[in-house]
């Protein structure tokens, strides 16, 4: 439809332009009645032709360049178009005060002016984004105006987009929405991937490669904040912060983080957590078949592990380190680290 109404608009243009070559033609040259009339339909015919072609270039490019105006406006947030307008409008109002005597200087005065406008427009609008919480706080809006985000939103830490393992939770549909990154734990991430530690490195690599994952999800939606704390120290601080000023979930593996955050009255969401409280419940008596693949701390115990990277500990199971057998769970051990399950060889059991 763009495409249309350009090229339409490219026609008219056209053959309106066409007319008045044709008539500027005529007052030059003295032509008969019958030619002046020939050379305004020929005018307007071939303006009608190169709007037809110019048109639909002209109209593709109008129509992609408003497809991209319209992401952009789909991805920002109401909180900050009002915030950075206000932001503009005070800074185009002050721009206005030397302007006015900047006028007296003639074409140079009009180029500094027009300078003004554009600088402290720019900065006002920026200064409206960054500043949005303390102003929705001035205004009474509540915090979560000024965050850009609801309060369904959560906020990812770094210890969470290192992990990876939130893409594939967003994939499953268990976490939707607008998930948060704040600038600082972006500038916390680029410093490790650009770490001289080989490691470091490529977990900071692996996290930002994690969060182009998030980016591409049709089920979240990643917003980046400008939104810091400069009179606090550390990144974790800054988080729980954040998290106490929007109302949002924060989303972490980092267990200090987790009692600090809880301590403080912040809403945590643990993957560790998670992912044991889905691991499958084993109860005395069930039998399992594991591979054991190492000897235990205890004198004589083998270990073995679960799909799922529960720890298995095998009494008497030293001697069959390498082979797969059949266990019995006798009792189930809850860690901080996860779940152990103690066991015991069946074919013990048996001639017991």
């Amino acid at each position: 439809m763009v495409v249309v109404i350009v090229r339409l608009l490219s026609m008219l243009l056209c053959s309106y332009g066409g007319y008045r070559i044709s008539l500027l033609l005529n007052d030059n040259y003295i032509l008969k009645a019958p030619q002046q009339v020939l050379a305004i339909i020929v005018g307007i015919i071939l303006g009608l032709l190169i709007g037809y072609v110019v048109g639909g270039p002209v109209g593709r490019f109008t129509a992609n360049l408003l497809g991209d105006f319209e992401s952009v406006f789909y991805k920002v947030s109401g909180a900050d178009i009002v915030f950075s307008s206000m932001g503009a409008f005070l800074g185009l109002l002050i721009a206005m005060l030397p302007s006015v005597a900047l006028f007296h200087f003639g074409y140079p005065g009009y180029i500094a002016s027009l300078a003004l406008f554009v600088l402290f427009g720019f900065a006002g609008a920026r200064l409206g984004v960054i500043k949005r919480s303390e102003l929705s706080v001035v205004f009474k809006l509540g915090p979560s105006f000024g965050t850009s985000v609801s309060s369904q939103a959560v906020i990812l830490d770094t210890s969470v987009i290192i992990d990876g393992r939130i893409v594939d939770i967003a994939k499953a549909g268990f976490i939707e929405g607008t998930m948060v990154v704040p600038r600082f734990v972006l500038t916390e991430l680029q410093a490790i991937a650009d770490s001289g530690d080989t490691l470091k490195r490529s977990r900071g690599r692996r996290g930002l490669d994690i969060l182009n994952a998030l980016q591409r999800q049709e089920n979240v939606r990643l917003d980046i904040t400008d939104e810091d704390f400069p009179d606090l120290m550390g990144v974790d601080a800054k988080l729980t912060a954040l998290s106490k000023l929007t109302n949002m979930s924060l989303v972490t593996n980092d267990y200090n983080l987790n009692k600090i955050a809880e301590i403080q009255g912040v809403k945590i969401l643990n993957i560790n957590e998670l992912v044991s409280a889905l691991k499958p419940v084993v109860l005395p008596g069930e039998e399992m078949h594991v591979k054991v693949i190492r000897e235990g701390k205890e004198p004589g115990q083998g270990v073995a592990y679960l799909d799922d990277g529960t720890m298995v500990v095998i009494e008497h199971g030293k001697k069959k380190v390498g082979s797969e057998v059949t266990v019995v769970a006798t009792s189930v051990l809850q860690t901080p680290a996860g779940k152990m399950i103690f066991t015991e060889l069946k074919e013990e059991r048996l001639e017991a």
